[in-house]
């Protein structure tokens, strides 16, 4: 005779595997654990209390619930880096510093939630409008802080160059840097649905351009170089793969962007070649880089040690660099490759390329997998394809994974870009 309790137990693991978790049938938790993991990644565009709060509850829930847990095919360059990270700390001098960091790997749970939670492209897909709606309120509000430091500085009699750029609009967020990161990911998210999604049409579409202009402008606005570089590298990878000789017109539309531009923005973009000293900040990462080569030099295979960059920094400075040193910040590397191997070691760094090289490539081959025409799939792979090379060449000027609020939104992109892949047949 057949174990009722067994069967009951198989009954309900194939109910949580299978149900869907917009299906009101399925158990309390599972669709509870879907609603707090949706809600945490749209969080991350607005508020990081929030978004925090919210993922702790996706992942109890998860955990509680009994439903099968996934991670997509990079656990093991994200265990390597995990471990690196321990290990790391563990040979430090001062590890009650580096604590934060080990904390932080919290925030890598952001993965595991989404993946096992969205079962459709289609919840990808309202993660993706939500984070619209959510990026174009912060950009809308960015947009009036703008207006308003223009009126601060007339009312100081300033320049207001020398004023703005180190009191830039950050909408929600704490820091321009954060607020563009991510006006970036949502933007390239936003520009994929309108050229890949069949559902791009129509109101779509012209929503989607007023989202887009609003977001364009904030970011344009926030003057922050190395968003604009990356959010042209994943804008070009999109242009690449939907009309190549678009990319063509690429030039020109920068060249009649800047003509047009406020004269702000026109300095702004000069500065990469020709910065104003004490103003723009060309020196000081010259000056933050060479420090970081000094101790990956020293330190080649654990690193200084997590948060042990800033306390060592003048430790490190190479004796031919003059003091006082440029006016910038000096508590991180500004490049995420030479930051993460300066403080935890060239194999960490290493695993952490390998990682995101793989999405990339896992993305792209199953999009190529993908048949002919519009599709939630093919417009949620690409999407997340620019995002990830927007990230590699941030990475080049900002230690922009090092920010939780980037991070989180990185890492439910990346999820997202896995199940489009893992319900595209032939991409495995």
């Amino acid at each position: 005779m057949p174990d009722p309790y067994r069967l009951v137990r198989r009954v309900r693991d194939r109910a949580y595997w299978n149900a869907s978790p917009m299906n009101p049938s399925e158990p309390f938790l599972a669709r509870a654990a879907f609603y707090c993991a949706f809600a945490s990644a749209t969080a991350a565009v607005v508020s990081i209390a929030a978004a925090q709060t919210l993922l702790a509850l996706a992942l109890a829930a998860l955990l509680i619930s009994g439903t099968r847990l996934r991670l997509p095919p990079i656990w093991l360059p994200l265990a390597l880096f995990i471990l690196g990270t321990v290990v790391s700390l563990l040979l430090s001098e001062n590890r009650a510093a580096g604590w934060p960091q080990i904390r932080k790997l919290f925030v890598f749970s952001m993965l595991l939630v989404v993946f096992s939670t969205f079962r459709r492209v289609r919840e990808a897909r309202w993660l993706v409008l939500a984070w619209t709606g959510a990026g174009t309120l912060a950009s809308l509000l960015a947009l009036g802080q703008f207006w308003r430091k223009l009126e601060e500085a007339r009312q100081q009699g300033r320049g207001f160059y020398d004023y703005y750029i180190g009191e830039r609009i950050t909408g929600f967020m704490s820091h321009w840097m954060t607020f563009s990161g991510l006006v970036v990911i949502v933007l390239l998210m936003l520009a994929a649905f309108v050229l890949f999604s069949p559902r791009g049409r129509g109101k779509a579409l012209a929503l989607g351009l007023a989202a887009g202009a609003a977001l364009g402008a904030a970011l344009v606005l926030g003057m922050t170089r190395s968003m604009w570089l990356a959010g042209a590298g994943g804008g070009l990878y999109l242009l690449w793969v939907w009309k190549r000789k678009a990319v063509l017109a690429a030039p020109a539309a920068v060249v009649l962007g800047l003509l047009v531009a406020p004269g702000s923005v026109r300095t702004r973009a000069t500065s990469i070649f020709q910065p104003r000293q004490q103003v723009d900040s060309n020196q000081h990462r010259i000056v933050c880089w060479r420090t970081g080569w000094e101790m990956i030099r020293a330190h080649p295979w654990f690193g200084v040690g997590p948060e042990m960059v800033g306390l060592k920094f003048n430790d490190y400075v190479p004796p031919d660099i003059p003091r006082p040193l440029p006016t910038g910040w000096y508590g991180h590397l500004h490049n995420v490759y030479l930051h993460y191997a300066a403080e935890r070691g060239l194999p960490v760094m290493l695993v952490l390329v390998w990682m995101l090289g793989k999405m990339l490539w896992d993305f792209r081959r199953a999009a190529r997998a993908l048949p002919p025409g519009p599709s939630d799939e093919r417009f949620i792979l690409h999407g997340a394809a620019a995002v990830v090379v927007a990230t590699l060449i941030s990475g080049l000027f900002e230690l922009n994974l090092g920010d939780s609020e980037v991070l989180m939104t990185f890492l439910a992109v990346a999820a997202c870009g896995y199940v489009a892949a893992d319900t595209t047949p032939g991409a495995a």
